[in-house]
């Protein structure tokens, strides 16, 4: 069996204690987060491999009608064992540019899931929005319809980064959308921000994240970027017309801003995410917890009852397949235990609380030392890994090099 590093005094992470479970596993295995996919942008980002469409802002009203009939459907398909609608504790619009939706269709569709689903009354409800689509008019009516969190796809304070992005807005309108989303109401506000961008220097993310720590929002996602096949970015790349950050660089970056945001009082609660106390993403942990949602929308994927399964990705061919009653799924694959146990591993660890021991056996009645065995041995003996009593994490070296450790958690 493999041992790991205790953790230390300096290396265990100090987490508020609303960031640890407060229901029991099986509690939450009974729920499903919801999450639905708005495809709709204005132009389609040079890095972006999301089903997302430009060009086709008409179907709109269409795809809305339809996304509305699946929520009905999907309601149904998940409701108990007792014939009562499923409880959700978060929904989440992303995208695409889910804020191109009028502030009608988006009231539409809360509506709906509350119809569809036990929908807890303090349930998180986020909307992913690009700055420059939004108008303090259409923040009101997003607050007053019953979003209570945005997520802002900031990117860049850096005008010809941003541009080189091929994002449409610049960087007064992140500053101006955060002022006007404060007057609307909203209280909680993630920032997106991306490094190792072509031509970023350490001077730009710096000046990044001190503008961006000016406006205060309650929770930042940083993301180094990847180069997806099938993308612009891709092709310059592979055309030497664009080269990304180096990796050291990348970890430099990485963790000049860990250390700049805990110095302000964010928590990195997870690889990519930093909050302040009680900020937390309540949607992003179910999908690190492993635990059940159901996506809808074309190209949405959902993980409930030991299935996996995905929509249409064609927009068109989505909103047809609806239009004839027809739950519009493309793909299902059944998720077996030693996937669900390896799964459950590797995206816990990803987490600042990393894997809790004891919830890991009552889970799959197995105990994580002998579902891992031996294969941790390499990455353990490196010190990528520590324990902390009942928690097992990755130390803070192994937060850099977590793939190492996450391959080997894979099933065979």
């Amino acid at each position: 069996m493999t041992s790991f590093v205790p953790a230390t005094t300096q290396q265990r992470e100090i987490l508020p204690q609303e960031l640890l479970r407060t229901e029991p596993v099986e509690q939450l295995l009974e729920t499903a987060s919801l999450y639905l996919h708005i495809p709709f942008c204005h132009t389609r980002c040079y890095y972006c491999d999301f089903n997302t469409y430009a060009g086709i802002l008409p179907l709109r009203e269409p795809y809305v009608r339809a996304l509305l009939k699946e929520i009905e459907l999907a309601g149904e398909q998940a409701h108990t064992i007792e014939g009562q609608p499923r409880r959700s504790r978060t929904i989440f619009f992303g995208g695409g540019t889910p804020s191109l939706l009028t502030v009608a269709q988006i009231s539409r569709l809360l509506t709906a899931c509350q119809n569809a689903f036990a929908v807890d009354q303090d349930a998180e409800i986020t909307l992913e929005a690009n700055p420059g689509t939004l108008n303090k008019e259409q923040l009101a009516g997003i607050r007053a319809a019953g979003i209570n969190r945005l997520s802002m796809g900031a990117q860049s304070y850096d005008a010809a980064l941003l541009k080189k992005l091929g994002r449409i807005h610049n960087p007064d309108e992140i500053t101006q959308a955060v002022q006007y989303a404060r007057a609307a109401g909203f209280t909680s506000i993630n920032l997106d921000f991306m490094f190792g961008l072509p031509d970023q220097t350490m001077q730009h993310w710096r000046e990044t994240l001190d503008k961006a720590l000016s406006l205060h929002p309650e929770h930042f996602s940083l993301y180094s970027l990847i180069i997806e096949e099938g993308t612009p970015f891709y092709k310059w790349v592979h055309e030497q017309r664009i080269t990304p950050g180096d990796e050291d660089l990348c970890a430099d970056m990485y963790e000049y801003a860990d250390e700049l945001l805990r110095k302000e009082g964010y928590v990195n609660y997870e690889i990519s995410n930093w909050a302040l106390p009680g900020h937390h993403s309540r949607h992003n942990l179910t999908y690190w917890q492993n635990l059940p949602y159901i996506g809808m929308g074309a190209g949405a994927s959902s993980f409930f009852a030991n299935e996996r399964y995905t929509d249409e990705r064609d927009p068109q061919t989505y909103i047809k397949r609806l239009k004839g009653g027809e739950i519009p799924v493309a793909e299902r694959e059944e998720v077996n235990t030693p996937q669900a146990m390896s799964e459950t591993s590797f995206l816990a660890l990803r987490t600042a609380m990393g894997l809790h021991l004891p919830t890991f056996e009552k889970r799959f009645s197995q105990p994580f030392s002998q579902f891992v065995g031996d294969r941790l041995r390499v990455v353990a003996e490196a010190g990528l890994l520590e324990q902390d009593g009942d928690w097992l994490r990755l130390s803070q070296h192994g937060r850099l090099l977590g793939n190492e450790v996450f391959l080997r958690l894979l099933p065979d």
